[in-house]
């Protein structure tokens, strides 16, 4: 006999709901939230707490971490009770998990990677920069006759954003130069050779000077730039490396937007003057002067998440002068945090905020938080994020966690903030995932 119809559907809606049950119950949901990955700091100690009523046999290589205390490689673990997890070394391995020492029950890769601590910045600091060759911003057309204009920059397939990097085989960045290298290019009759980068591709092209009518002189038809300067703020220093990292996001130029190629450049210390308070629709802005020749540091290099070089030693004027630990982008939490700024003079102040959203970032992104303010102080002297913020320290629970990168147009008391790891890793002072598995135990 077949069950009746309406048991079948009875049966059914009962095995749905206990499998509903079991997979929001407890055990199960701590169970899926085991990490496949878990990086961590050598010598930071890492706590897990799953609350599993499970017992287990687990094994790790003992070189690179303990479980609970243990230095064996074999070891009992109850997963009710918190589960501590001891760094010891930088290197990879894997800790298993096996229910009656036999069934496996999970696998977790450990990666650790060297101590890591920081001092966090905020203050407003100056930025100049060279470029590592003549940035074209703009073509105009040479009049070389009573009715005729050209241009030999556009001729020579030159583009806004093109960096000339060489002349006829010299490497040159000084604008400066240029006039006199145009005449003599142009009374010679003999084309400039030029090596141009566009993006992170290079190419060879001949430019002929044209000869003005009106200015009696040889011009190449380009509105060119070498430098540009501007205030951000400084996000960290690194004591142990004697590096820092600033902005949070990438410098461009300000006609053709087209990332900086530095070939040069310097950090000063800056004092704000004044503050444009942020509107919907407008941000507002820091308004700040150089201090002469103080000059802080290097930039050496210009990437999306910032400006990174050398310098000697912590400006005087910090909130404080201890380092402190740094997350990873998944340790990262919606909730309370707080930035550290200047909003007056070259005092830096601590403000809270809450992190109200946080992307999940495997690679580097810039956009990896949003974050509101919520400080009354902060709002009500500038309004929420404003230009020249970028680059403020973000901390949660003590550890530095990321830099404001971004304020929303229409929102200006919230904006974007990116990860402090990728940062780190553009500075060159942490590995990357690849590189922390290259050094596997």
């Amino acid at each position: 006999m077949y069950p009746h119809p309406p048991r079948r559907r009875l049966f059914g809606l009962c095995l749905v709901i206990l499998l509903g049950l079991a997979v929001c119950s407890s055990p199960i949901r701590h169970y899926a939230s085991f990490p496949e990955t878990l990086r961590m700091f050598q010598g930071q100690v890492k706590q897990l707490n799953y609350a599993m009523p499970v017992h287990a046999q687990g094994s790790v290589n003992p070189q690179v971490a303990g479980i609970n205390g243990r230095t064996d490689a074999l070891f009992p673990i109850d997963l009710s009770r918190p589960l501590s997890i001891h760094p010891k070394r930088s290197g990879t391995t894997e800790l298993k998990l096996r229910l009656f020492g036999k069934i496996p029950f999970k696998t977790v890769k450990l990666q650790v990677v060297p101590d890591l601590k920081v001092i966090p910045g905020g203050q407003t600091i100056g930025v100049k920069v060279k470029a590592a060759g003549i940035m074209i911003v703009g073509h105009h057309l040479v009049k070389t006759g009573t009715d005729t204009k050209t241009s030999p920059g556009e001729n020579a397939r030159l583009k806004l954003g093109d960096l000339i990097v060489e002349i006829d085989g010299q490497p040159l960045n000084d604008v400066s130069k240029v006039a006199a290298i145009a005449e003599a290019s142009g009374r010679s009759g003999r084309p400039l050779q030029l090596l141009v980068q566009r993006g992170k591709e290079r190419f060879r092209t001949q430019l002929k000077p044209a000869y003005d009518q009106e200015d009696k002189a040889w011009r190449l038809g380009l509105y060119i730039r070498d430098s540009a300067a501007g205030v951000g703020t400084l996000t960290f220093y690194a004591p142990d490396h004697g590096v820092y990292g600033a902005l949070g996001h990438v410098i461009t130029d300000m006609d053709t937007q087209t990332p900086i190629v530095v070939g040069s450049g310097e950090i000063l210390h800056s004092n704000v003057t004044s503050i444009s308070k942020s509107q919907n629709g407008e941000p507002g802005e820091k308004r700040a002067q150089f201090i002469g020749g103080r000059t802080i540091g290097n930039v050496e290099r210009n990437t999306p998440f910032g400006i990174f070089g050398r310098m000697s030693g912590m400006p005087s004027h910090s909130y404080r002068s201890e380092a402190v630990p740094v997350a990873f982008a998944e340790e990262v939490e919606e909730g309370p945090a707080e930035i550290w700024t200047v909003v007056g003079g070259q005092k830096v102040e601590k403000f809270a905020i809450r992190i109200v959203h946080v992307s999940k970032q495997s690679s580097p992104a810039t956009k990896g938080m949003v974050i509101k303010i919520t400080d009354p102080k902060l709002l009500e002297r500038t309004g929420g994020i404003v230009q020249g913020m970028s680059g403020s320290p973000i901390l949660q629970k003590g550890k530095l966690v990321g830099a404001v990168t971004h304020v929303f147009v229409n929102d200006p008391t919230s904006g974007y903030g990116c990860y402090i790891e990728w940062m780190l890793q553009d500075a060159g002072i942490m590995l990357t995932p690849e590189q922390t598995m290259s050094k596997a135990v």
